[in-house]
């Protein structure tokens, strides 16, 4: 297969309503379209238990039960779909490299969609470890750990999952709940690798030298602390800030950490746009992100083909 094959018209980073409509859109207008999603239970909208506002649903839908009918027209339309998840990302050139865990993807547009569940560190020693134990990508780093002690601080379905990435290269890990989440201590999942489940505990501390060494946990119920030997904490705590970190300011980013556009959702690199919650939008709602996406993807339409207007699309 040649380069020019293996090249995308657009790569749509962000698998939320946002990312999905611009691939939706953008597909259906015949271009080569991949969306780099990091999980399918990441991101805001898959959280939401109940949706029944949204224009056209008839009867009520989980967040994710709605993301699939999103998924599943944009597939449908041609886009490719994978769950991957984007560590890093070049844009100033003519041919935009965005780089995962499993290899580089190359376009001449790309569509920034990563939405707006990302934290600042929050705990004592998390900046400072950050980097040296302390991590948030178990994909990324797991490799460092093999045979070490350590713990995922998170209860999400993507903490879930990246216990068991880490428990393929040691056998001492923990996960470690916020909540009294009995459920997911008596998941036979964890239960079968052997992950220590503990919950109703917090984070009080990150502590270490030059590495990390341990950590003091705080039982939620009787606030007792207990200190426990560890090398490694990876963070799936979730917060409202935009989910940017990846790109290393390659494009203007805001005080806020938000990713600046016009209102036709271009960013200060040609070709190179940004759609939904990552831009800080006043409204976050599933409606406005999937415009956003709309949006994003007419302007991408728009400069892959050299025009001065953007084509109005109609069914």
């Amino acid at each position: 297969m040649s380069e020019q094959e293996h090249l995308y018209d657009c790569i749509i980073i962000g698998g939320g309503p946002a990312g999905l409509s611009a691939a939706q859109y953008l597909s259906r207008l015949a271009l080569k379209t991949v969306v780099l999603d990091k999980s399918k239970t990441a991101g805001a909208l898959a959280f939401t238990n109940k949706i029944e506002n949204y224009p056209g649903i008839t009867k009520p839908l989980t967040g994710a039960e709605l993301l699939d009918i999103f998924r599943a027209q944009a597939v449908t339309f041609g886009a490719e779909y994978v769950e991957s998840q984007v560590i890093g990302a070049l844009l100033d050139n003519p041919i935009k490299e965005v780089f995962t865990m499993e290899g580089v993807y190359k376009g001449r547009s790309v569509i920034i969609a990563t939405g707006a569940m990302g934290r600042k560190p929050s705990f004592k020693g998390e900046k400072e470890f950050l980097g040296r134990g302390v991590s948030y990508c178990a994909v990324c780093d797991a490799a460092f750990y093999k045979d070490k002690t350590v713990c995922i601080v998170g209860e999400s379905d993507e903490a879930v999952k990246e216990t068991f990435v880490l428990r393929r290269f040691t056998d001492k890990v923990s996960l470690i709940a916020q909540t009294d989440n009995r459920k997911l201590r008596d998941n036979p999942q964890l239960i079968a690798q052997d992950i220590k489940v503990l919950i109703n505990k917090r984070i009080e501390e990150i502590r270490g030298s030059e590495i990390v060494e341990s950590i003091v946990l705080v039982d939620k119920l009787s606030n007792e602390q207990e200190i426990l030997p560890m090398d490694g904490v990876f963070m799936y705590l979730h917060g409202n800030t935009p989910i940017v970190d990846f790109l290393n300011f390659a494009v203007d980013i805001s005080d806020d950490r938000c990713v600046i556009t016009n209102r036709m959702m271009e960013t200060n690199l040609e070709g190179v746009f940004a759609a939904g919650d990552v831009t800080c939008v006043e409204v976050r709602q599933v409606l406005v992100a999937a415009s956003n996406g709309c949006v994003a993807a007419l302007s991408a339409e728009k400069y892959l083909h050299h025009r001065k207007r953007r084509k109005y699309v109609w069914g």
